[in-house]
This record gives structure tokens, C-alpha cells and sequence, in this order.
């Protein structure tokens, strides 16, 4: 049965494939995004924009939300000013939408809010799952905060999922678009030891995760969205080469990255090996696990412009 769906964050990586993905099946979708409508609709889709989530308030309502807004937290430096613009881009938007939900004449049945596998913090070389105890950093605090804000909308009634994320791969962006260029011209390698995990995932996956939360009704709180065979930074980067027909054999110092990207440099030199035990245990089954196929799916869908 066709929905109607709230996407906050849809002109994104994520968000754009998303929305085809929903009105192909038939939902209707109303995207809130700073841009303006026609960009949006080109984006996007025949999806109506919303510019203001003021606008909402009072609304008749959504049956469900699915809130994917943020900046990218790997864009630049974490200078104090530019912690403070993350934190307010997810905490404090998510904390207006669902002030702006309580309002509706009807509360959706389920809002699916993003989150990241940074909530976990640096696990080395530990299995995470959902169930697994952070480690206080940024990272950490930035997603509990932000998971905060979406559950308050639990006690009324509505079920909420949070997907903490990978690092996506896909065309038209993410990581992966970051770190083409050096490899194709033979300039790629590890970044520091090369032993921190990579907790990756397909966005065709994402998307597929994000929708099934949408409709599996028993469906609530944390959901790990990485694929089932994470891998640590040296193998990834030796299969990104593999797969470009191009040598991985020039590496990233960790005095480099730390002088280059200063706390940031952590996003780079640490991670999770992360495996999406609730998804699996639930029944939802991944298209992409192996990170082979994943990134040949990805290359050729920019060579030829094709949409996973």
C-alpha cells in the first residue's frame, strides 16, 4: 500500500537514492531540504519540496519519517565552530523535526533516523555489535546525541529505528569518491597501519535497510547497516587497487594524517569492526557482501552512469 513519507537529507548520497527507490514502488514523498524545489525535484524526483520544517507544523501528517539530514562529517578540519555545525546539523534539526511531528494531527507510525557506526567509538580489532559498549570520543557523543533526539518521539507511540551507518559505497559520491582519484593515477595505499577496521556497505543495501525498517513493524532501536564481512583499511585499500587494475603501494603516514587533518585524522585511523547482527537475525538479507563485487558495482555505475 502506497505511504506517504517525510525524507529530511534527501538530495544527499543516500537520500537521492532513496527517494527513486520509494516513488518507484509507488510511495508519495515530500523531501525538506534548503534547496531550492526545482534543484530538489531534479534530485530527487517527482517529490514535493519542503524549504521549511516550520512549515509542517500542524500538518495532517506522514505515515512514516525517514531523517537522513547532516553534513559530512569528513569535509574539513574539526575545528571547534565545525563540531558545533555537526552537532547542530544532526542533533539540534532532529531535535526541531520531532518537536514539529508533535504537532501533527496524526503521528506517523515510525521515524527512522540516521546515525553511524562512530557511535561505538574506536573498537580496534573487537566485534560490534549493537549490543557492544562505546568508547567516549567525539564520534561517540555526536551519534548518542543525535539518537537521543529521534527517541523522544518513543514515548508517544511512534517506533523508532536508528541505522547506524558504514561507509558507503556506491557512485556519484560518498568516500569512495574521495579516494578515486589517487588510485587511479597508482597513488593509493593504507592509511597509517592499514589495521583499523573498515565497516563498509552498498548503498543499494542502505537504502534496502532503511525501507525494511519502514515496513517490518517489529522493527525498533539500533540497527548496525555494514555489510557482514567488514575488512580492515589494508585490505579494502589492496581490493580498491585490485579492482582499478592499479597498485596500492604508496601509504599515508599516521604523523601525516594527524598533521594534515588534526583530530579528524581518527575518522581515518580508527574504526569498527562492525557486523549488522539485528539485521540478520531479523531476516534481512544483503545484496552486496563481498567488498569486491561491491566496488566493481560502484566503478561501473560511474563509468556508464547507472544507478545501482
Amino acid at each position: 500500500m502506497a505511504r506517504n513519507i517525510l525524507v529530511t537529507g534527501g538530495t544527499g548520497f543516500i537520500g537521492r537514492e532513496l527517494c527513486a527507490h520509494l516513488l518507484a514502488r509507488g510511495d508519495r514523498v515530500a523531501v525538506f531540504s534548503r534547496q531550492d524545489s526545482d534543484t530538489v525535484r531534479a534530485l530527487c524526483g517527482k517529490v514535493e519540496p519542503v524549504a521549511e520544517l516550520a512549515s509542517l507544523r500542524g500538518h495532517a501528517g506522514f505515515d512514516a519519517v525517514i531523517n537522513l539530514a547532516g553534513e559530512g562529517i569528513a569535509e574539513r578540519r574539526w575545528s571547534e565552530a565545525r563540531k558545533r555545525r555537526l552537532r547542530d546539523s544532526r542533533i539540534g534539526l532532529t531535535t526541531t523535526l520531532v518537536d514539529t511531528i508533535t504537532t501533527w494531527q496524526r503521528l506517523p507510525q515510525v521515524l527512522v533516523s540516521g546515525s553511524a557506526v562512530g557511535y561505538y567509538g574506536d573498537q580496534g580489532e573487537n566485534t560490534v555489535t549493537e549490543n557492544t559498549a562505546p568508547r567516549d570520543e567525539f564520534t561517540h557523543r555526536l551519534c548518542r546525541d543525535w539518537e537521543q533526539a529521534a527517541l523522544a518521539l518513543a514515548p508517544r507511540g511512534v517506533r523508532v529505528c536508528l541505522s547506524r551507518t558504514g561507509l558507503v559505497v556506491g557512485s556519484g559520491g560518498g568516500f569512495l569518491a574521495r579516494m578515486l582519484p589517487p588510485f587511479r593515477l597508482g597513488l593509493g595505499g593504507r592509511l597509517g597501519s592499514g589495521r583499523q577496521y573498515m565497516p563498509w556497505v552498498h548503498r543499494w543495501d542502505v537504502v534496502a535497510a532503511l525501507i525494511w525498517m519502514v515496513d517490518q513493524s517489529p522493527a525498533s532501536g539500533p540497527y548496525n547497516v555494514v555489510a557482514p564481512t567488514p575488512v580492515t583499511n589494508r585490505s579494502f585499500t589492496r581490493t580498491l587497487g585490485r579492482v582499478l587494475h592499479r597498485p596500492a603501494l604508496f601509504p599515508v603516514p599516521t604523523p601525516v594524517l594527524k598533521l594534515g587533518f588534526g583530530e579528524m585524522a581518527r575518522l581515518l585511523l580508527t574504526g569498527q569492526r562492525a557486523v549488522p547482527e539485528r539485521l540478520l537475525a531479523e531476516g534481512f538479507q544483503f545484496r552486496f557482501t563481498e567488498l569486491a563485487v561491491a566496488l566493481e558495482e560502484a566503478l561501473h555505475s560511474i563509468r556508464t552512469g547507472h544507478r545501482a
